[in-house]
């Protein structure tokens, strides 16, 4: 029970105040960047802002305890809420603002949460849409998007991540008298939902000589509970600890010859998937940076030092304004991003400016945060340290900081500097 003035009714000297609301939305948006949103977007904005307070709770214990609880994911596919933009006739179609929308609310509420809807939404569910057959889409399709059944997307190796051009899993073709099968054989690591007990979208080298396609890089959709498949998941994270990465081992894996997606023929084809994400990935970076952000200012105002609240102070005040500049300009980088999506006109090097953008200044705005937040700053219950954590991992995954500089930098001179 707290007084008017927020202090505990039954509080000894020295602590007047236990706790700080720091986690409650208060609808940053400094420039009117999203003052516009359509009825259909802002419907659906606002029912994953529903979902998300609705599992908050729930996911800040998951990551305090390193669990993955499944069933948050599939309530996400309950409220429609992993087609991520994807356009195909069997989901519904979310606009490009709408998608990118639901995903910065996502992680703003939690990182995990963010993840979870970039892997079975952004990675798994894309790659069935964009490359699966008919038959596999019939089967699939919509048991990923309602979520009963958790994909994950398999490319990143253990000595293979920024050059994941270079993976060494196989696919041997083996002829039999009833028409043939597929053995896959390699490792993987850091795949979402790699050990949840459905299906892993597996890229991997054909090793058929002679063949047309021999040594090209294919797909193939695998059940979890294949023989010689297994996800361990990994251990002893400190970011994103509410959903588990698994390493995956393919021990002489057999799957039938339709287990391979026949749209999916090149590496090139799994650059297509992650340049579709990246754009998810700036989205989060905002989302992210929001709560941090938010948190700060709630803080600022209910802690008091020195006889006042923080927000009376210059210094802290200045820095308040130098996240919001950033901010800012994250929401300005992702509504562009949405608007060229939205016209068909997107580059994917201008999704990898977002990401760089975004993912450099979300990490800034979670540091000045947690400072401003002094000791409190590294407890779980405010919300920024967890936070600054989980942008470690996004800073990292659908491509580096330096892959992308390389592939902008690509872009802007014409000249590679990829080794």
């Amino acid at each position: 029970m707290t007084t008017a003035d927020g202090a505990d009714a039954e509080s000894l000297p020295g602590e007047r105040v236990r706790s700080y609301d720091v986690d409650a939305r208060l609808g940053t948006d400094y420039y009117a960047v999203f003052a516009d949103v359509a009825d259909e977007d802002r419907a659906v904005w606002e029912r994953a802002q529903a979902f998300v307070d609705e599992v908050a709770p729930r996911m800040r214990e998951a990551w305090d305890r390193a669990e993955y609880p499944l069933d948050v994911a599939r309530r996400m596919g309950e409220l429609d809420l992993v087609t991520d933009g994807i356009d195909h006739a069997g989901l519904t179609r979310l606009s490009p603002l709408g998608a990118g929308l639901v995903n910065m609310e996502f992680s703003r509420g939690d990182g995990s949460l963010g993840t979870m809807l970039a892997v079975q939404g952004g990675l798994a569910l894309r790659t069935l849409a964009l490359f699966g057959s008919d038959a596999q889409k019939a089967a699939w399709l919509q048991p990923l998007a309602r979520a009963e059944v958790l994909g994950a997307f398999a490319l990143t190796e253990p000595d293979h991540g920024s050059d994941s051009v270079s993976l060494e899993t196989t696919a041997r073709r083996v002829r039999t008298d009833d028409g043939g099968e597929w053995v896959i054989r390699g490792a993987k690591k850091w795949i979402g939902n790699g050990a949840s007990g459905g299906v892993t979208f597996v890229w991997a080298r054909v090793d058929d000589p002679g063949a047309d396609d021999h040594g090209a890089v294919r797909c193939f959709l695998v059940e979890q509970d294949r023989p010689g498949y297994t996800g361990t998941p990994i251990l002893g994270k400190v970011s994103l600890r509410g959903i588990h990465q698994a390493r995956i081992t393919l021990d002489d894996v057999h799957v039938p010859l339709e287990a391979m997606l026949p749209g999916a023929r090149t590496f090139k084809d799994a650059s297509t998937v992650l340049y579709a994400t990246r754009s998810g990935v700036a989205w989060s970076a905002l989302g992210h940076a929001t709560a941090c952000y938010e948190a700060a200012l709630s803080y600022s105002r209910q802690r008091t030092q020195f006889g006042k609240p923080l927000a009376r102070f210059q210094m802290v005040q200045e820095r308040l304004a130098r996240m919001l500049e950033e901010l800012t300009a994250m929401q300005l980088y992702c509504r562009r991003l949405a608007d060229l999506e939205a016209s068909g006109i997107l580059r994917p090097t201008q999704a990898s400016l977002a990401k760089f953008h975004n993912t450099r200044a979300a990490r800034r705005i979670a540091a000045s945060a947690r400072d401003l937040l002094g000791g409190n700053g590294i407890l779980i219950e405010n919300v920024v340290m967890q936070h600054m954590a989980d942008i470690e991992a996004i800073h990292t995954y659908e491509g580096t900081e330096s892959v992308q500089a390389l592939l902008i930098g690509r872009d802007i001179t014409g000249v590679s500097a990829f080794a």
